[in-house]
């Protein structure tokens, strides 16, 4: 079984520090390694075997780290053929994504920067150009996220999470802006399998009651208000990721030494996917 690791604001010892499932520090490390040598999508990786030897961990935990990372989308495993990084959509943009790293402060405050910039504009157009039933839908969404939200329900508030953001995204009548929403979110949600294990980052319930109030700014066409609003939801959700990242590097001495087992050496199952 992995070691668990914890950190608090009394100190460093054993017994306080954040929980490293053994996969989770060796998918970390490889997505390192593919980033590093510039790899690029389609290029083919070493077997698990291979993989194992490279990044110092156990062939059962190596394994479970490419599971995830296959389950997210940075790998594809093909059955006789092997371990490659995954195809993008073919263009020079979508390459460049593929190099982002899901628990690196620098690449999830760029994407979060962005997402901020975007979902503010689809809220600010959505104030202006929703339809009543954008509206409603809108509202509705919201009001499905604080019932899961108050029932402690992670699974069905990521659910209505997703579909208040789209809801959002569609009201603005871009369908660019909608698109860059969506896909910003699939690539935190890279980050929510491998710094959360899937939960939400922050209180569900903060996070609903955010959506109720842009969703009520929407249906009073309250542009700058809505736009406001946006930006402070994401600035919590960063801030709750920051904290993530930032008991991560207390722990970067947990990394598995070359040659040494990673998390004790013996397999976990990875966590299961779910949006923020």
């Amino acid at each position: 079984m992995a070691e668990s690791s914890r950190v608090s604001d009394e100190g460093d010892d054993e017994a306080s520090r954040p929980y490293r499932p053994g996969y989770e520090l060796v998918a970390e490390q490889l997505l390192d390694h593919i980033a590093e040598r510039g790899l690029r999508p389609g290029d083919r990786l070493p077997t698990e075997q291979g993989l194992a030897e490279i990044l110092g961990a156990t062939r059962n935990v190596t394994r479970e780290a490419v599971k995830v990372l296959a389950a997210i989308g940075r790998l594809s495993v093909r059955r006789g053929a092997g371990i490659f990084v995954a195809e993008g959509g073919g263009g020079l943009v979508d390459d460049q994504l593929l190099q982002f790293r899901p628990t690196s402060m620098e690449d999830v405050l760029m994407l979060l920067d962005y997402r901020s910039v975007i979902e503010a504009e689809t809220a600010r157009r959505a104030a202006t150009l929703a339809t009543p039933i954008e509206v409603r839908t809108i509202r509705e969404s919201a009001k499905v996220s604080l019932e899961a939200a108050l029932r402690y329900d992670g699974h069905a508030f990521a659910r209505a999470d997703e579909a208040f953001h789209d809801a959002v995204g569609a009201a603005s009548h871009n369908v660019f802006l909608r698109s860059s929403v969506a896909g910003v979110r699939r690539l935190a949600s890279q980050s929510d399998v491998l710094l959360f294990h899937g939960d939400a980052p922050g209180s569900l319930e903060v996070a609903a009651r955010q959506h109720l109030a842009i969703a009520e700014a929407v249906s009073a066409g309250e542009a700058e208000l809505a736009g406001r609003l946006m930006v402070e939801h994401i600035a919590t959700t960063q801030s709750q990721f920051e904290r993530k990242i930032r008991d991560r590097l207390f722990n970067l001495g947990d990394r598995p030494a070359p040659g040494a087992p990673a998390g004790g050496g013996e397999a976990e199952s990875p966590p299961h996917s779910s949006a923020s």
